[in-house]
């Protein structure tokens, strides 16, 4: 009996092993679209669970940073510094308004503190990665980081499949649905994602942007801690800055250094960069449990909702009236 029990669990193993590699390898086709390739590997791991959960999330991260370079062979420079000195204000006015607003919203509802400071980081900043480096600095524990980046994650997943076609419903251009899905989504993966959907010029605007509100993450989290009146060290005293910033710039500047008859090389470049960004949106849905799910409860969950929203319909509305 026993005997039997442990070859049908390993059978399961290699199905489950076997339908991810499946998955993956559809995210490398034509056929595969961000919103897609999110939905399915959701379904995949709620449904018979994801065996190689530390593994898919550490690929994801990783593939992530590679496919985000390798998008900026494909931007010229003249465009990234003309997206980059406007992103800057863009990005300063929407982080301080964000996180007012959601300090002040946090406390209205009656949120715990530390929830109230990380999901306001991760919704007007860069999602987990933001939540990730200011957790530490505010000593917030296990269970508020886990609330904050599944509530985070929530939002994510949605803005990747309402954003375009509420985008196209009141006929942003490619340069404005960019903008605004670089200033209102959380994680970078979803932002990509959702431009990457619209159009070209979509994606180069909001990676620009998306990357230049990145940046934020470092005086908020050394800022942060005031907040909660903690003078705790910044945990193991290093923040995950995304340094992989620089590189994609260098890839921009490498672009425009080259002899022109290298440019055919640099778009097949940028085409692989956006693949790998689908199957990385793979990957990260198939990093959700449904342990996450049940650990967001009500009131937080209502939160991040009514911040997502102050940030994303005023920029909608700003955007389409006057950019």
């Amino acid at each position: 009996m026993t005997a039997r029990a442990d070859a049908l669990g390993l059978s399961l193993q290699i199905m489950r092993a076997a339908l991810l590699c499946l998955g993956a390898a559809l995210s490398l086709t034509p056929l595969a679209t961000p919103s897609l390739a999110l939905a399915a590997g959701i379904v995949f791991s709620l449904a018979v669970g994801n065996p190689r959960s530390r593994l898919t999330g550490s690929v994801s991260a990783g593939l992530l940073k590679v496919a985000i370079v390798a998008l900026g062979f494909g931007i010229p420079l003249d465009r990234l510094l003309s997206a980059g000195s406007t992103g800057f204000v863009y990005t300063l006015l929407l982080t301080v308004a964000a996180i007012i607003v959601g300090l002040q919203l946090g406390r209205w509802m009656q949120v715990d503190l530390n929830l109230t400071i990380l999901i306001s980081a991760g919704t007007s900043i860069c999602g987990g990665s933001a939540i990730a480096a200011i957790g530490p600095a505010i000593r917030a524990t296990r269970e508020e980081m886990s609330v904050s980046l599944a509530t985070v994650f929530v939002f994510n997943a949605i803005a990747l499949y309402i954003f375009p076609p509420i985008g196209h419903f009141v006929g942003l251009s490619e340069h404005q649905f960019g903008v605004w899905a670089a200033l209102a989504i959380h994680d970078t993966s979803s932002v990509v994602g959702a431009a990457a959907s619209y159009g070209p010029l979509a994606l180069h605007e909001a990676t620009v942007l998306k990357l230049a509100r990145a940046l934020w993450i470092l005086p908020l989290a050394l800022l942060a801690p005031l907040a909660v009146r903690s003078r705790a060290a910044l945990g193991n005293g290093k923040l995950p800055i995304p340094w992989f910033i620089g590189l994609f710039v260098l890839a921009a500047i490498v672009r425009s250094l080259a002899p022109s008859n290298t440019t055919p090389l640099f778009d097949m470049t940028a085409r692989v960069g956006r693949t790998a960004l689908v199957l990385t949106l793979f990957l990260v849905g198939t990093s959700v449990t449904r342990d996450q799910l049940r650990t967001v409860g009500f009131r937080p969950l209502a939160y991040g909702f009514l911040l997502w929203f102050a940030v994303a319909v005023p920029t909608l509305l700003v955007l389409w009236r006057f950019a």
